[in-house]
């Protein structure tokens, strides 16, 4: 937000520096994050002066250039070439001397230099005004007044507006501070607790008067939830043409550009108050009458950009007996605003129901000046006032005669917040016993109203423009904030407590597992958590009744929250992959959310996401794929690091999955994985496989917790490894050897793996080669070889029988 410290002066005299009325104001809690100069002619017209043409001559070598000399105010006239048609003698004109610097259009600096034009010596230049910057004439130079004395600097003629802007980053609760009297009232209660005490000069209306009733405009307010508060009045007369120029250099230090007189009438008062107001053409008002209302859903609107835009049945609309004039409190109507031709104008000030000017300002993607205040909160005790305010300047700049009394529909009154101020809280939260004499000025600084007075504490009213204090804690927020951070002392003593957290924290086993995946190559991403209402969760995975959909969403992007980490997930992946990074192991852990009927179910998840290549190609080794058995090893490694051994596989019947595997922990799915079915990429813009894992973090902590890892000692006596390399069926799998072989040796085999697959012509049809190794031991003794022999052959034996193996 721009504040010009001009204009805050017109409020409240300050003569202090402007860095210095910033560090106040940062202190108040109107954090100043810069300040800018502004001139409303850029350089300030610094080296221009008026000039007395005392001769001018036929240049002798040009036949449109004039030989001048000109007094500037010097000992003696200078000799100036100009090309001016309309330069004379004993004309008075601005000069720009040698040295100044005057700026283009554009903005681009150019200096004048002493030099030679066609000939003849040249020391300065006489400009026109679009050289000068004060208007777009190039017709000719400028002619001053006859009376000003040569010499003068022109910008003690001219109204040129140098100012220091503050740009404040204004936090969504301080809606009383969207207006230069909102924060000269901030700086005047931060002044008084320096004793330094200014009075608020406030624009007085009491001059206010009816002129006429010749003319109005009848309102009604069908929709009074929304509109709690409308006031209007009638101007006939008006004369709509350019602002003066102290207006427009208002409305240009706070970056606005000049429309027209009556619309930067409505826009200075939007500012300097904080009450948004509308102006309307009162001609095109038909019925002369103006009714506040909502409208059918679907009904087209045109607003001032041109934009036809489809109504919402919930958007708020001021509309004469016909049809729509304005989206109220956002946008106006194309066919309804001030033009040059208008000579009546209808006044609108108003107060709008905030959630329902928030929605509507993002569902049509609209953020206006006047929305911006409407969505935080005005004052409605201001809507009035402001009106008047207005409607005088109006009359005074355009014009005209008030032809109609104010319109002012207020069926409901506000009242102001009651708040019951403790001294002993005051002094708990602030953490230092502030005499209550500080208290009750900076309360009544900040015009809170102290209503009784009790050994414990304050009865108080809090002002209407302070929408956001309604609690005990915010008035003491607004007392601290007042009284200065900076002067609470810090105690020498620092007490403090170690806390007791469990090992098995969330946080904690989150850090184990992302430090052994960030040690194993893979990033950890972090995704929005709100996605678009159509993402692809939709395609048959999720059912649209346990959505989660966001009443007041920030745009369409961010409409509802997700039920799975996977698309949000894929988005990421595409993401690099359209910047050929194509080999990703990537890791998230992140919520997500469902509803069942009418609860609500938040669960934590852990994603792991694999495309491309484990590794890169070298000397040492060829390129490897990431394939399914790398991320099933993946997978199960991370429960055996968190101690969760003893689950069962079983083939997934996820939707997401072209093939895939679920881990099951006494009848709970505790991992998911697999490889994504190919629609799913094809959504994202995925031409590349992608392999994902979802593991049930929720469950995960739980199990934790009750799986004790124990210490286990090294063996004293050695492992002894045999091989079969085994003969089998294609329908054999190895997790079928697995299981046969510790049914047969449940005491002495320690581990079964398969280290080849062979499958080829050399075998008979149908059959494969499994290449098996079996680890022994006794915990107890070294094995014989006899021991050894006889568990192998019934393994053999086992196999055999079972699955019809034999040996190669």
């Amino acid at each position: 937000m721009k504040i010009s410290y001009n204009w805050l002066k017109q409020f409240i005299q300050l003569d202090w520096e402007a860095p210095k009325t910033g560090e106040l104001l940062t202190d108040l809690g109107l954090e100043v994050e810069g300040i800018q100069k502004y001139e409303s002619v850029k350089g300030g017209l610094s080296g221009v002066v008026v000039g007395h043409v005392l001769t001018c001559v036929q240049h002798p070598n040009a036949d449109r250039l004039k030989l001048t000399t000109v007094d500037i105010g010097l000992y003696e006239p200078v000799q100036i070439v100009c090309g001016a048609p309309n330069v004379d003698a004993g004309q008075k004109v601005p000069v720009a001397t040698v040295g100044t610097t005057l700026y283009t259009a554009e903005g681009e600096p150019w200096k004048i230099k002493k030099g030679k034009i066609r000939g003849e010596v040249s020391m300065g230049m006489i400009c026109a005004e679009d050289e000068l910057g004060l208007g777009k004439s190039h017709d000719g130079i400028m002619i001053l007044e006859p009376s000003l004395e040569p010499g003068t600097p022109c910008a003690t003629i001219f109204e040129i507006e140098n100012d220091e802007i503050f740009e404040i980053g204004l936090t969504p609760n301080r809606s009383d501070a969207m207006s230069h009297m909102g924060v000269a009232r901030d700086l005047k209660a931060g002044l008084e607790q320096q004793e330094i005490f200014k009075e608020l000069i406030t624009p007085s209306v009491s001059n206010f008067n009816i002129d006429a009733r010749s003319f109005k405009i009848d309102v009604d307010v069908l929709e009074p939830k929304l509109a709690p508060r409308y006031c209007g009045i009638t101007i006939k007369d008006v004369l709509v043409q350019d602002s003066p120029s102290w207006l427009k250099n208002k409305l240009k230090a706070i970056g606005l550009s000049p429309i027209n007189n009556i619309v930067d009438i409505t826009n200075y008062v939007l500012h300097e108050l904080g009450q948004p107001l509308h102006a309307f053409d009162a001609s095109k008002i038909k019925g002369n009458k103006v009714e506040v209302k909502t409208l059918a859903a679907g009904t087209k609107f045109v607003t001032l950009d041109g934009v036809e835009r489809s109504l919402d049945a919930d958007d708020l609309m001021i509309c004469d007996v016909e049809k729509p004039l304005c989206i109220a409190g956002v946008f106006g109507g194309l066919q309804s605003g001030v033009t040059e031709h208008t000579t009546t104008v209808f006044l609108e000030s108003a107060y709008f129901d905030p959630v329902s000017i928030r929605k509507t300002a993002k569902r049509h993607a609209l953020n206006t000046d006047a929305s911006f205040r409407y969505e935080r909160g005005i004052d409605i005790n201001l809507t009035k006032y402001a009106l008047k305010r207005a409607a005088m300047l109006i009359k005074e700049i355009a014009g005209g005669e008030f032809s109609s009394e104010i319109a002012d529909l207020y069926p409901v009154k506000k009242e102001d917040y009651q708040v019951f101020l403790t001294f002993e809280k005051i002094n708990k939260l602030i953490g230092e016993n502030l005499p209550k004499d500080t208290i009750k000025s900076i309360l009544a600084a900040l015009e809170i109203k102290v209503n009784n007075v009790t050994e414990t504490g304050l009865g108080l009213t809090i002002p209407s423009y302070r929408t956001d204090v309604q609690r005990e804690v915010d008035v003491i927020e607004e007392i601290l904030r007042v009284y200065g951070y900076n002067n609470i002392g810090i105690n020498q003593k620092i007490t403090a407590s170690v806390a007791s957290t469990s090992k098995f924290d969330n946080h904690r086993l989150q850090n184990i597992v992302g430090n052994y995946l960030a040690a194993n190559g893979y990033y950890e991403i972090m995704t929005n958590s709100l996605v678009p209402i159509n993402q692809k969760d939709n395609l048959g995975l999720v059912d649209s009744g346990e959505q989660i959909r966001i009443l007041n969403p920030l745009s369409a992007d961010l409409s509802k929250l997700r039920e799975s980490l996977l698309f949000s997930g894929l988005e990421t992946v595409a993401y690099n992959h359209n910047r050929k990074q194509g080999d990703l192991r990537l890791f998230e852990f992140g919520k997500t959310y469902k509803k069942n009927n009418d609860t609500f179910k938040e669960q934590n998840h852990l994603g792991l996401f694999l495309t491309g290549n484990q590794t890169e190609n070298n000397w040492l080794q060829q390129n490897r794929k990431s394939d399914f058995f790398y991320l099933k090893s993946v997978a199960i490694s991370i429960l055996e690091r968190l101690g969760i051994s003893n689950f069962s596989e079983t083939p997934t019947t996820s939707a997401l999955f072209s093939e895939g595997l679920n881990l099951i922990y006494n009848d709970k799915l505790i991992v998911s994985f697999g490889l994504i079915k190919k629609p799913y990429l094809k959504e994202s813009g995925i031409k590349s496989e992608v392999l994902y894992a979802d593991f049930n973090w929720d469950i995960i902590l739980e199990l934790v917790k009750t799986n004790d890892i124990k210490y286990k000692e090294v063996s004293k006596f050695p492992e002894v490894k045999r091989d079969f390399a085994l003969l089998l069926d294609d329908k054999v799998t190895f997790k079928d050897i697995y299981s046969l072989a510790n049914e047969t040796e449940k005491k002495l085999l320690k581990e079964v793996s398969l280290f080849d697959v062979y499958t080829g012509t050399n075998l008979p049809e149908g059959k494969k080669s499994y290449a098996v190794s079996f680890t022994l031991l006794d915990e107890n003794k070294t094995l014989t070889d006899k021991q050894i022999d006889k568990i192998m052959g019934k393994l053999e034996k086992t196999y055999a029988d079972k699955l019809g193996a034999s040996l190669r």
